[in-house]
Protein backbone atom coordinates (compact mmCIF):
# COMPACT_ATOMS: atom_id res chain seq x y z
CA UNK A 1 0.00 0.00 0.00
CA UNK A 2 1.67 3.16 -0.88
CA UNK A 3 1.71 6.40 1.44
CA UNK A 4 -0.19 9.44 0.21
CA UNK A 5 1.70 11.69 2.59
CA UNK A 6 3.27 13.58 -0.74
CA UNK A 7 1.45 14.62 -3.69
CA UNK A 8 4.29 13.70 -6.30
CA UNK A 9 6.67 10.56 -6.07
CA UNK A 10 7.76 10.14 -9.41
CA UNK A 11 11.17 11.46 -8.73
CA UNK A 12 11.59 9.10 -6.04
CA UNK A 13 13.90 6.00 -6.03
CA UNK A 14 12.93 2.48 -4.02
CA UNK A 15 13.77 2.30 -0.76
CA UNK A 16 15.13 -0.34 1.22
CA UNK A 17 15.68 1.48 4.42
CA UNK A 18 14.52 5.02 6.40
CA UNK A 19 17.68 6.70 5.33
CA UNK A 20 17.20 5.84 1.59
CA UNK A 21 13.35 7.40 2.35
CA UNK A 22 15.17 10.33 3.58
CA UNK A 23 17.22 10.84 1.36
CA UNK A 24 14.25 10.93 -1.39
CA UNK A 25 12.29 14.05 0.83
CA UNK A 26 15.39 15.60 1.14
CA UNK A 27 15.78 16.32 -2.28
CA UNK A 28 12.46 18.05 -2.00
CA UNK A 29 12.80 21.54 -1.95
CA UNK A 30 10.86 24.08 0.50
CA UNK A 31 10.72 20.79 3.62
CA UNK A 32 12.35 21.29 6.29
CA UNK A 33 14.16 19.19 8.61
CA UNK A 34 10.77 18.05 10.43
CA UNK A 35 8.45 17.60 7.45
CA UNK A 36 11.63 15.85 5.49
CA UNK A 37 11.47 13.23 8.92
CA UNK A 38 7.91 12.83 8.84
CA UNK A 39 7.23 12.44 5.10
CA UNK A 40 10.27 9.87 5.56
CA UNK A 41 8.33 7.78 8.03
CA UNK A 42 5.07 7.62 6.47
CA UNK A 43 6.80 6.57 2.94
CA UNK A 44 9.19 4.22 4.48
CA UNK A 45 6.25 2.44 6.19
CA UNK A 46 4.11 2.11 3.39
CA UNK A 47 1.22 2.03 5.43
CA UNK A 48 -0.25 5.30 6.50
CA UNK A 49 -3.06 3.63 8.92
CA UNK A 50 -0.80 1.43 10.44
CA UNK A 51 2.14 4.44 10.68
CA UNK A 52 -0.15 6.69 12.41
CA UNK A 53 -1.74 4.18 14.57
CA UNK A 54 2.32 3.35 15.54
CA UNK A 55 2.99 6.82 15.82
CA UNK A 56 0.27 7.96 17.90
CA UNK A 57 1.16 5.27 20.49
CA UNK A 58 5.17 5.67 20.32
CA UNK A 59 4.27 9.46 21.14
CA UNK A 60 1.90 9.07 23.98
CA UNK A 61 4.32 6.19 25.63
CA UNK A 62 7.45 7.92 25.34
CA UNK A 63 6.72 11.39 26.24
CA UNK A 64 4.35 10.33 28.69
CA UNK A 65 6.76 8.07 30.54
CA UNK A 66 9.65 10.41 29.10
CA UNK A 67 8.81 13.49 31.15
CA UNK A 68 7.59 11.21 34.83
CA UNK A 69 11.34 10.19 34.74
CA UNK A 70 13.16 13.50 35.78
CA UNK A 71 10.48 13.41 38.41
CA UNK A 72 11.04 10.00 39.68
CA UNK A 73 14.72 11.17 39.84
CA UNK A 74 14.40 14.02 41.91
CA UNK A 75 11.84 12.31 44.11
CA UNK A 76 15.01 10.47 45.31
CA UNK A 77 17.89 13.59 45.80
CA UNK A 78 16.70 14.76 49.01
CA UNK A 79 18.45 18.40 47.84
CA UNK A 80 14.69 18.91 46.09
CA UNK A 81 12.78 18.10 49.17
CA UNK A 82 12.63 21.27 50.18
CA UNK A 83 10.37 22.19 47.20
CA UNK A 84 7.50 18.68 47.67
CA UNK A 85 4.48 20.43 48.35
CA UNK A 86 4.14 18.06 51.47
CA UNK A 87 7.11 17.46 52.12
CA UNK A 88 6.27 14.59 54.33
CA UNK A 89 4.52 12.42 51.80
CA UNK A 90 6.95 10.73 49.48
CA UNK A 91 5.87 7.86 46.98
CA UNK A 92 7.18 4.80 48.01
CA UNK A 93 8.76 2.55 45.64
CA UNK A 94 6.39 -0.29 46.20
CA UNK A 95 3.41 3.01 45.41
CA UNK A 96 4.88 3.85 42.46
CA UNK A 97 5.18 0.29 41.51
CA UNK A 98 1.59 -0.23 41.48
CA UNK A 99 0.75 2.76 39.62
CA UNK A 100 2.89 2.14 36.84
CA UNK A 101 0.80 -1.52 36.63
CA UNK A 102 -2.15 -0.09 36.41
CA UNK A 103 -1.07 2.92 33.62
CA UNK A 104 0.14 0.29 31.48
CA UNK A 105 -2.54 -1.57 31.70
CA UNK A 106 -4.57 0.99 30.95
CA UNK A 107 -2.56 2.20 27.98
CA UNK A 108 -2.45 -1.40 26.56
CA UNK A 109 -5.81 -2.17 26.85
CA UNK A 110 -8.10 0.67 27.04
CA UNK A 111 -6.12 3.40 24.92
CA UNK A 112 -4.23 1.51 22.62
CA UNK A 113 -7.35 0.04 20.95
CA UNK A 114 -8.95 3.28 19.42
CA UNK A 115 -5.36 4.70 18.67
CA UNK A 116 -5.78 2.55 15.08
CA UNK A 117 -8.92 3.81 14.33
CA UNK A 118 -7.70 7.83 14.13
CA UNK A 119 -6.38 7.66 11.01
CA UNK A 120 -9.26 6.37 8.60
CA UNK A 121 -10.95 9.21 11.24
CA UNK A 122 -8.50 11.72 9.82
CA UNK A 123 -9.28 10.55 5.95
CA UNK A 124 -12.81 10.61 6.94
CA UNK A 125 -13.52 14.27 8.39
CA UNK A 126 -10.10 16.12 6.75
CA UNK A 127 -7.43 15.85 9.07
CA UNK A 128 -4.28 16.19 6.81
CA UNK A 129 -0.98 14.41 7.28
CA UNK A 130 0.84 15.53 4.48
CA UNK A 131 3.38 17.73 3.86
CA UNK A 132 4.50 20.29 4.44
CA UNK A 133 2.76 21.44 7.59
CA UNK A 134 0.31 24.35 8.10
CA UNK A 135 2.34 27.47 9.13
CA UNK A 136 3.29 28.33 12.57
CA UNK A 137 0.83 31.22 13.05
CA UNK A 138 -2.18 28.51 12.26
CA UNK A 139 -0.19 25.51 14.83
CA UNK A 140 -0.08 28.40 17.38
CA UNK A 141 -3.40 29.71 17.35
CA UNK A 142 -4.92 26.20 17.56
CA UNK A 143 -2.81 25.26 20.14
CA UNK A 144 -4.28 28.12 22.35
CA UNK A 145 -7.58 27.46 21.47
CA UNK A 146 -6.78 23.63 22.42
CA UNK A 147 -5.44 24.00 25.93
CA UNK A 148 -8.54 26.49 26.68
CA UNK A 149 -11.40 24.46 25.10
CA UNK A 150 -9.52 21.43 27.30
CA UNK A 151 -9.51 23.27 30.32
CA UNK A 152 -13.00 23.99 30.66
CA UNK A 153 -14.40 20.90 29.43
CA UNK A 154 -11.63 19.19 32.12
CA UNK A 155 -13.04 21.64 34.96
CA UNK A 156 -16.81 20.83 34.14
CA UNK A 157 -16.00 17.23 33.50
CA UNK A 158 -14.01 16.61 36.83
CA UNK A 159 -16.30 18.86 39.16
CA UNK A 160 -18.92 16.46 38.36
CA UNK A 161 -16.85 13.48 38.78
CA UNK A 162 -16.75 14.38 42.30
CA UNK A 163 -20.38 13.74 42.79
CA UNK A 164 -22.20 10.85 44.33
CA UNK A 165 -22.09 7.86 42.65
CA UNK A 166 -19.97 9.11 39.83
CA UNK A 167 -17.01 9.92 42.37
CA UNK A 168 -17.39 6.45 44.49
CA UNK A 169 -18.01 4.04 41.43
CA UNK A 170 -14.98 6.28 38.84
CA UNK A 171 -12.83 9.17 40.18
CA UNK A 172 -12.14 7.97 43.59
CA UNK A 173 -9.66 5.40 41.90
CA UNK A 174 -7.50 8.81 41.08
CA UNK A 175 -7.81 9.72 44.42
CA UNK A 176 -5.67 6.66 45.85
CA UNK A 177 -2.69 8.77 45.99
CA UNK A 178 -3.51 12.36 48.38
CA UNK A 179 0.22 13.33 47.27
CA UNK A 180 0.30 12.70 43.99
CA UNK A 181 3.10 12.36 41.35
CA UNK A 182 4.31 12.37 38.02
CA UNK A 183 3.32 9.23 37.24
CA UNK A 184 -0.27 9.29 38.93
CA UNK A 185 -1.03 11.45 36.47
CA UNK A 186 -3.12 8.91 34.43
CA UNK A 187 -3.63 6.52 37.25
CA UNK A 188 -7.85 6.90 36.36
CA UNK A 189 -10.76 4.72 35.79
CA UNK A 190 -11.08 3.68 32.05
CA UNK A 191 -14.53 5.57 32.36
CA UNK A 192 -12.20 8.72 33.63
CA UNK A 193 -10.05 8.26 31.06
CA UNK A 194 -12.18 8.49 28.36
CA UNK A 195 -14.09 10.72 29.51
CA UNK A 196 -11.10 13.33 30.38
CA UNK A 197 -9.26 12.19 27.15
CA UNK A 198 -12.67 13.79 25.34
CA UNK A 199 -10.70 16.54 25.84
CA UNK A 200 -7.84 16.14 24.19
CA UNK A 201 -8.56 14.53 21.17
CA UNK A 202 -12.17 14.90 21.00
CA UNK A 203 -11.65 18.88 20.73
CA UNK A 204 -9.70 18.51 17.70
CA UNK A 205 -11.86 16.84 16.14
CA UNK A 206 -14.54 18.58 16.50
CA UNK A 207 -12.90 21.62 15.42
CA UNK A 208 -11.17 20.22 12.20
CA UNK A 209 -15.32 19.05 11.74
CA UNK A 210 -16.36 23.13 12.18
CA UNK A 211 -12.86 24.81 10.43
CA UNK A 212 -11.88 21.75 7.78
CA UNK A 213 -8.33 23.02 8.86
CA UNK A 214 -6.04 20.90 11.49
CA UNK A 215 -2.68 18.55 10.34
CA UNK A 216 -2.19 15.34 12.47
CA UNK A 217 1.23 16.85 13.06
CA UNK A 218 -0.40 20.02 15.18
CA UNK A 219 -2.55 17.30 17.33
CA UNK A 220 0.64 15.26 18.04
CA UNK A 221 2.48 18.22 19.09
CA UNK A 222 -0.71 19.05 21.17
CA UNK A 223 -1.09 15.68 23.02
CA UNK A 224 2.61 16.30 23.90
CA UNK A 225 2.06 19.58 25.15
CA UNK A 226 -0.93 18.10 27.11
CA UNK A 227 0.79 15.03 28.32
CA UNK A 228 3.57 17.20 30.19
CA UNK A 229 0.98 19.87 31.35
CA UNK A 230 -0.81 16.64 32.96
CA UNK A 231 2.38 15.02 34.49
CA UNK A 232 3.81 18.28 35.67
CA UNK A 233 0.61 19.26 37.56
CA UNK A 234 1.19 16.03 39.33
CA UNK A 235 4.73 15.95 40.18
CA UNK A 236 4.12 17.50 43.88
CA UNK A 237 7.00 19.85 43.46
CA UNK A 238 6.69 23.71 43.54
CA UNK A 239 9.80 25.82 42.57
CA UNK A 240 10.68 29.18 41.97
CA UNK A 241 10.77 28.76 38.33
CA UNK A 242 7.25 27.31 38.08
CA UNK A 243 5.29 28.69 35.37
CA UNK A 244 2.63 29.98 37.11
CA UNK A 245 5.03 32.97 38.99
CA UNK A 246 5.68 34.20 35.67
CA UNK A 247 2.20 33.65 33.79
CA UNK A 248 -0.58 33.54 37.01
CA UNK A 249 -3.42 32.51 35.36
CA UNK A 250 -1.49 28.98 34.29
CA UNK A 251 -2.53 26.18 36.80
CA UNK A 252 0.47 24.33 37.94
CA UNK A 253 1.24 21.33 40.48
CA UNK A 254 0.73 24.00 43.52
CA UNK A 255 -2.81 24.40 42.29
CA UNK A 256 -3.91 20.54 41.27
CA UNK A 257 -1.63 19.28 44.43
CA UNK A 258 -4.30 21.07 46.98
CA UNK A 259 -7.16 19.37 44.94
CA UNK A 260 -5.43 15.49 46.15
CA UNK A 261 -4.85 16.90 48.89
CA UNK A 262 -8.51 18.23 50.03
CA UNK A 263 -9.81 16.10 47.92
CA UNK A 264 -12.59 19.00 46.33
CA UNK A 265 -11.61 22.40 44.82
CA UNK A 266 -9.18 23.50 42.20
CA UNK A 267 -11.21 21.05 39.37
CA UNK A 268 -9.45 22.83 36.16
CA UNK A 269 -6.19 21.44 34.53
CA UNK A 270 -4.34 23.76 32.96
CA UNK A 271 -5.62 27.50 34.08
CA UNK A 272 -7.04 28.92 37.21
CA UNK A 273 -9.44 31.15 35.87
CA UNK A 274 -12.45 28.66 35.73
CA UNK A 275 -12.12 27.95 39.90
CA UNK A 276 -11.39 31.87 40.54
CA UNK A 277 -14.44 33.21 39.01
CA UNK A 278 -16.68 30.09 40.55
CA UNK A 279 -14.96 29.60 44.21
CA UNK A 280 -13.80 26.56 43.50
CA UNK A 281 -10.47 27.16 44.33
CA UNK A 282 -9.16 24.65 47.29
CA UNK A 283 -6.91 24.92 50.17
CA UNK A 284 -6.91 27.54 53.05
CA UNK A 285 -5.85 30.02 50.36
CA UNK A 286 -9.09 29.32 48.34
CA UNK A 287 -11.51 29.12 51.66
CA UNK A 288 -9.68 32.41 53.04
CA UNK A 289 -10.78 34.05 49.28
CA UNK A 290 -13.98 32.30 50.11
CA UNK A 291 -14.31 33.96 53.69
CA UNK A 292 -13.06 37.57 52.34
CA UNK A 293 -15.42 37.92 49.52
CA UNK A 294 -18.47 36.96 51.51
CA UNK A 295 -17.10 39.34 54.34
CA UNK A 296 -17.25 42.09 51.50
CA UNK A 297 -20.58 41.22 50.78
CA UNK A 298 -21.91 41.59 53.82
CA UNK A 299 -20.47 44.53 54.89
CA UNK A 300 -21.94 45.90 51.40
CA UNK A 301 -25.71 44.59 51.91
CA UNK A 302 -25.20 46.21 55.21
CA UNK A 303 -24.33 49.99 54.15
CA UNK A 304 -27.18 49.64 51.72
CA UNK A 305 -29.67 49.05 54.46
CA UNK A 306 -27.89 51.64 56.54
Amino acid sequence: MASQVYHDFSGFTNVTTFSDAFNNFNQVEGLNVLEKLWGAYYYYMGNDLFATGLLFFTIHEVFYFGRCLPWYIIERIPYFDKYRIQETKLPSNKEQWECLKSVLTSHFLVEAFPIWFFHPLCKQIGISYQVPFPSITDMLIQWTVFFVLEDAWHYWLHRGLHYGVFYKYIHKQHHRYAAPFGLAAEYAHPVEVALLGFGTVGIPIIWCLITKNLHLFTICVWIVLRLFQAVDAHSGYEFPWSLHHFLPFWAGADHHDEHHHYFIGSYASSFRWWDFVLDTEAGPKGKQSREAKMKANAEKIEKKTQ
